[in-house]
């Protein structure tokens, strides 16, 4: 048959070949079964439908399955938004965005949720702590983990002293992540107002952020790039935006006041002299 043939042709041809076929290839089996009493009409009919079917799908393919909608990409983190309709903040080299920065997040509220977008410089995790002070234990942590398998995954966290214990109830949701370019991001969304919990904390009040990142090993966290990782200066609401820059230490060295009055006082004595 040609399988140019439109579906009404093709399958009245078929047919006629099927209803010819099937009673003579397969009379030795319809003959053995109807023996034992155990074939009916009804299963006879069931049976030439089956075969026909087969032939069908075997010879024509004109008519391609239906395969699953491709994955849709993870959409690139928007920086223009920062400080606008979305906080931000940023660690690293002096006008970084989320593809160059050190360290990036930011978070917007979505009705009754807080998106959270994630990226660091890492094959390992990323992640964010909500913490009542500017220190490590106690802190309600969101990371974003990649495992052997490249995929990344975001876990809850709660920081027992310097250790942090993985929490099972996750309140993570429309959870989505990427590796790429030696990069960890990802983008997820938790309700702002939980039951109360003491592992996870109600984000319309105001916390300090912790901000982290490190190596992972099968997919489990192991202690973060930096032995002092960078914290916000002041508690974060969600209710206010705003775009913070934090420079790397690699960028703090003539950035704080103290270290510019030291280089003023030094240029002035060697101006002056010694007496």
């Amino acid at each position: 048959l040609q399988q140019s043939h439109a579906p009404a042709s093709f399958f009245i041809a078929n047919l006629r070949k099927f209803c010819f076929l099937v009673p003579h290839q397969y009379s030795s089996v319809i003959s053995e079964v109807n023996a034992i009493g155990t074939l009916s009409l009804q299963c006879y009919c069931f049976l030439l439908l089956v075969f026909y079917l087969v032939m069908v799908c075997s010879h024509y393919t004109g008519y391609p399955f239906p395969t699953a909608p491709p994955v849709d990409p993870f959409a690139k983190i928007r920086v223009d938004d920062c400080g606008k309709t979305k906080g931000c903040f940023r660690y690293g080299k002096p006008g970084c965005n989320a593809e160059t920065c050190d360290y990036f997040l930011s978070y917007r509220r979505i009705g009754a949720d807080v998106e959270f977008e994630l990226s660091a410089d890492t094959d390992g995790w990323v992640a964010v702590g909500f913490s009542s002070d500017k220190k490590m234990g106690g802190d309600d942590v969101m990371a974003c983990v990649h495992d052997d398998n490249g995929r990344v995954r975001i876990q809850h966290f709660y920081n027992v002293g310097q250790w942090a214990k993985e929490i099972q109830r996750n309140p993570a949701r429309d959870e989505e992540g990427i590796f790429e370019n030696n990069r960890v991001t990802c983008r997820f969304k938790r309700p702002v107002y939980v039951p109360r919990e003491e592992t996870i904390v109600d984000l319309h009040l105001s916390w300090y952020y912790l901000f982290a990142w490190g190596p992972a090993i099968q997919g489990s966290i192991t202690r973060h790039d930096i032995d002092s990782p960078p914290v916000s200066e002041r508690v974060v609401s969600i209710y206010k935006y705003e775009d913070i820059f934090m420079p790397s230490a690699a960028y703090q060295t003539f950035s704080s006041p103290f270290c510019l009055l030291l280089i003023v006082a030094l240029t002035f004595y060697l101006l002056m002299g010694t007496p």
